[in-house]
């Protein structure tokens, strides 16, 4: 089953799918460990025939997709010679004819498939073979932040409460802190993205019990402590902006705003005075 949060942003690309490619009907899972893709997400179905559907690799268009790992499409599924027919009735319920599947790859790991129907035997074009490698690429990236963040949160959780005191120990945390605050506004679902900002509050506490007691109140926006984050770690402003996906100019308003609410003067003091404060480890 996908959790809430892969639930989320499939739904999300299914429907920017529908809108932007005029397909009547779209639906599509994600691979379970079994490596099947089960239907959960669907919009414009006018029958519960597709959900719940489990996609083997190799099986009806979608597996086909899955199998291969590129995107597939019938002009008529009922009469295609091209797949097999393990879900003609599930197919025939909803009255799809022409289908397009285009498989989710992260890291060349087909993670889920994606499709677009009509109710007609129409060829379909272009633009409705680029709207769902669009929304396939949506789903993509958003599972390959979802895996970095819960990698890094792995890697942090057991440092943020006990970080030790061994040779570059605390670069690595700083490092954790900084990627994982760069990760957190990309995150769409809401309780891992608050888990990930927790686990960045122990980190600098952690920081901040070892270094001694925090020195005055000092409050950061979010994106203020993660530029202050990204100039700890030696970034330049363009660097910075990459990171945070942001313009350089922007870059430039946080840093100066977090400088003035820190009373530093430069860069370095910044740094200084928000680990000080308890706001970087």
């Amino acid at each position: 089953m996908p959790e809430p949060g892969e639930a989320t942003e499939l739904r999300a690309a299914l429907l920017r799918l529908r809108r932007t490619s005029g397909l009547p009907v779209v639906f599509g899972g994600l691979l379970s460990d079994t490596r099947r893709a089960t239907i959960a997400e669907l919009s414009g179905a006018q029958t519960p025939a597709l959900r719940g559907l489990v996609i083997a690799p190799g099986s009806g268009l979608g597996g086909k997709a899955i199998a291969l790992s590129r995107p597939c499409a019938v002009t008529d599924y009922p009469s295609s010679r091209h797949i097999s027919h393990e879900y003609d009735r599930a197919v025939a319920a909803e009255g799809l004819r022409s289908v397009v599947a285009v498989p989710v790859v992260v890291r060349r790991a087909v993670r889920g498939v994606l499709y677009g129907a009509l109710r007609e035997p129409l060829t379909l074009g272009d633009r409705t073979f680029d709207a769902a490698a669009s929304a396939a690429r949506d789903v993509e990236q958003a599972l390959a932040v979802r895996d970095e963040v819960q990698q890094l949160l792995a890697a942090t959780r057991e440092q943020a409460t006990d970080p030790g005191t061994g040779p570059g120990t605390w670069e690595d945390v700083r490092e954790a802190h900084r990627e994982l605050r760069a990760l957190a506004p990309k995150i769409v679902d809401a309780s891992l993205r608050e888990e990930l900002l927790a686990v960045c509050g122990r980190l600098a506490s952690a920081a901040g019990a070892d270094r001694g007691p925090a020195t005055g109140l000092v409050r950061l926006a979010p994106r203020e402590v993660d530029v202050i984050a990204c100039v700890a770690s030696g970034a330049t402003n363009a660097a910075t902006a990459e990171r945070l996906g942001l313009r350089p100019e922007t870059v430039k308003s946080y840093l100066r705003s977090a400088m003035r609410k820190l009373g530093a003067h430069t860069r370095l003091e910044a740094v200084v005075s928000a680990r000080r404060a308890g706001l970087l480890p």
